[in-house]
């Protein structure tokens, strides 16, 4: 894990438009937050600002985005998307020298799709005198690497039973990978999303369940949800936190 000097967070190395995950550092946690609304993606920013400033913490606690977009992207549109988000993280100083530090899941909700990209949610530090982690782990979908390429897909089209069930394995062991880099597993998480619009309830008890482990008691918050970029199926994000708020 990486030190992020004004964040009160360490984060896991990822790629351009995100970092894999981040976890409080001593004397901080990490707060989750969603909106009530969808602003726009300006107008989130804004509200994201105006939030931190307002309970005392700087820009640099931001370490989690949740954003919503019209439909999936190809990997050309993707990056052309990614360029003025990163540009404003810049803008606010948050990068760590050349590293993204702040997690992000990006997904095309369905049928209620948003007209342009949108704020769900975020999440920041506070300090705090909690002893048990927090953390959030990125959203990922069914790569093999970190290249998107229609190559790197796992089961590329297929969304059968057992499709899906391997989609769901290799996010699973995404969101393992990232736990446990973050000095974490299942058994800390409190909460379990998945972003896929194919029938899951199959897999849910064949898979999905059984890889949660003592997490499966707080069940899985599914989002009838694509993912970012065309051709990939299924998604994960997980989180531990104390505290989750919703603003206006």
């Amino acid at each position: 894990m990486i030190d992020h000097p004004h964040g009160g967070y360490r984060f896991l190395k990822g790629i351009g438009p995100f970092s894999s995950g981040c976890r409080a550092a001593p004397g901080y946690e990490v707060v989750h937050a969603v909106f009530h609304s969808l602003p726009p993606l300006d107008a989130g920013f804004d509200s994201i600002e105006q939030h931190l400033r307002s309970i005392g913490r700087p820009i640099q606690a931001l370490c989690g985005m949740e954003l919503r977009i019209a439909a999936p992207l190809s990997v050309a549109a993707f990056d052309a998307f990614n360029a003025p988000y990163i540009a404003k993280l810049k803008s606010w100083d948050v990068f760590v020298g050349e590293l993204n530090p702040v997690a992000r899941t990006n997904v095309a909700p369905e049928p209620d799709r948003v007209s342009r990209p949108s704020v769900y949610g975020f999440s920041y530090t506070v300090e705090s005198q909690r002893m048990a982690p927090t953390l959030i782990a990125a959203g990922g979908g069914e790569l093999k690497s970190a290249r998107l390429d229609e190559s790197e897909i796992v089961r590329f089209g297929d969304t059968s039973p057992g499709g899906l069930a391997e989609k769901a394995e290799a996010v699973l062991g995404i969101m393992s990978k990232r736990l446990a880099g973050m000095e974490a597993d299942w058994s800390l998480v409190t909460a379990a999303d998945v972003y896929c619009v194919h029938n899951i309830h199959a897999i849910l008890e064949s898979t999905i369940l059984p890889r949660l482990k003592e997490a499966s008691r707080r069940g899985v918050h599914w989002f009838n949800a694509r993912p970012p970029v065309t051709g990939i199926d299924f998604e994960m994000d997980v989180r531990v936190v104390g505290q989750e708020i919703v603003l206006p």
